[in-house]
């Protein structure tokens, strides 16, 4: 029976995975220890898990992303913002919570969202007993890549030579000026660590671990030539059904004839219900459609222009309850959500500008499954010809069918389980060679973990 340790940070895409991993930990029968973001606590207790919450110090800080600053940058360049703000600086923080961990029990494997920085140094430390490693993406893919353009820029990959060299390009000004300044940013915390620097591109860390775990399935990510052997997909990771959920007074309306679009902003990027959720309302308020507003466990009230009688309004609806009833998803593109609509074969209209949102916008087109308006405050005339055209092109939905039965084929949870026991399985050959010739031959230098797996051009 392994026992795992796992660790993720708040926000509900990094900690709603981590909790779905634990809730399958525990229900293996395994020890599962979490450290988790302190909102998380309440939710791991009752899954019966044992939560460790970090310290404040140690977690996401969601201050930086208020609506002013969200506004001020974009691109690259807020990726690069929010690396140094939300995800390096509570690094030596983590690393001390990991450590306690480790000093007072031994887990055969340690699980950690690719936003848990603090892993790092016990990587690139040479600490003994540090057992096998599992990075978890709950962003799309951001391994770099010869065949793809650089993370933040929200572009397709490219069908031609010239457009593989623009992306070659764009790739080295990315990594040597763009995100210059978060790798020193890194660099200098691992040296004040005790640790290596780093032997790849910041973004590319996922190949420093045992395995890097990828909740999506391949025909949602861009093809890579250059795909590390140990990246995995597995689906998509649900979250646990809804408990408790009682239903609004108009939830039976949503089984009539007329179609329902849903829009969300999230719970993340919702401080400003005016970016996506009014020109929702407005754009489709004459039209045939019913609309379910979803507002991300805001006050109701915060939307701040009539509501028309076609529309109604929730702070939250679980999306195992609501997406077997909805025709089109409007979102800002949260990778989470974009992915579970898109498993229940629903497509989808994005309209993100934000953290990952562009990325996961460009992919949503790039399959074919949905429109990218290219924008996160985008016009009502903007949405109702998106959804419009949904409704009435079939491809949309045919390529979200598509991709509906290429997320049935996969379970994310048995798959990050059945991952986890293959690592232990690995680890405990590799203890277990006769020989120190024979462990030469089996266990790979440190020095090949120094040495980058992907291709950086």
């Amino acid at each position: 029976m392994a026992a795992v340790l796992i660790a993720a940070l708040s926000p509900v895409g990094h900690g709603g995975p981590g909790r779905a991993v634990a809730g399958a930990v525990v229900g293996r029968g395994q020890v599962g220890p979490v450290l988790p973001g302190a909102t998380h606590s309440g939710s791991l207790h009752a899954m019966g898990a044992h939560p460790h919450p970090l310290p404040p110090e140690a977690d996401f800080d969601e201050t930086p992303f208020d609506s002013a600053q969200r506004a001020t940058s974009s691109g690259v360049d807020a990726l690069s913002q929010a690396i140094i703000r939300l995800f390096l600086r509570p690094m030596p923080h983590q690393t001390a919570q990991l450590c306690r961990a480790l000093d007072q029990h031994r887990y055969d494997a340690i699980l950690v969202d690719y936003g848990f920085f603090g892993i790092l140094p016990l990587l690139l430390g040479g600490r003994a007993d540090l057992p096998p490693v599992l990075y978890y993406t709950p962003t799309p893919l951001m391994l770099s890549s010869r065949d793809t353009a650089p993370t933040g820029m929200g572009r397709p990959p490219a069908t031609t030579v010239t457009g593989r060299m623009v992306h070659r390009g764009l790739t080295a000004l990315s990594q040597r000026v763009l995100l210059r300044n978060a790798q020193r940013a890194a660099n200098r915390m691992l040296t004040e660590l005790g640790a290596r620097r780093l032997p790849v591109r910041l973004l590319d860390v996922g190949v420093l671990a045992d395995r890097l775990i990828v909740p999506t399935v391949p025909e949602f990510e861009y093809p890579r030539s250059d795909l590390p052997a140990g990246a995995r997909f597995v689906g998509v990771v649900r979250p646990r059904p809804a408990v408790g959920f009682v239903a609004p007074p108009w939830w039976a309306e949503l089984d009539g004839a007329r179609p329902v679009v849903h829009v969300t902003q999230g719970t993340v990027d919702n401080h400003d219900l005016s970016r996506l959720i009014e020109p929702t309302i407005t754009a489709l308020a004459d039209s045939e459609v019913m609309v379910v507003v979803s507002t991300g466990g805001r006050d109701v009230n915060a939307i701040g222009i009539p509501i028309p009688a076609n529309t109604y309004v929730a702070e939250y609806l679980p999306h195992d309850q609501l997406l077997p009833k909805i025709d089109v998803l409007v979102t800002n593109g949260g990778y989470g959500a974009v992915q579970r609509a898109l498993a229940a074969g629903v497509p989808v209209v994005v309209a993100g500008s934000t953290e990952d949102k562009p990325e996961v916008a460009a992919r949503v087109a790039w399959s074919g499954a949905g429109i990218n308006l290219q924008t996160g405050t985008p016009t009502p005339a903007a949405v109702a010809s998106a959804v419009r055209r949904i409704r009435t092109d079939g491809q949309y939905l045919r390529n979200a069918r598509r991709l509906e039965a290429a997320f049935a084929r996969t379970d994310g949870i048995a798959e990050i389980a059945a991952m986890v026991d293959e690592v232990v399985d690995e680890r405990s050959r590799e203890e277990h060679v006769p020989d120190e010739r024979s462990r030469e031959e089996h266990v790979p230098d440190e020095r090949s973990r120094d040495e980058p797996r992907v291709a950086h051009q």
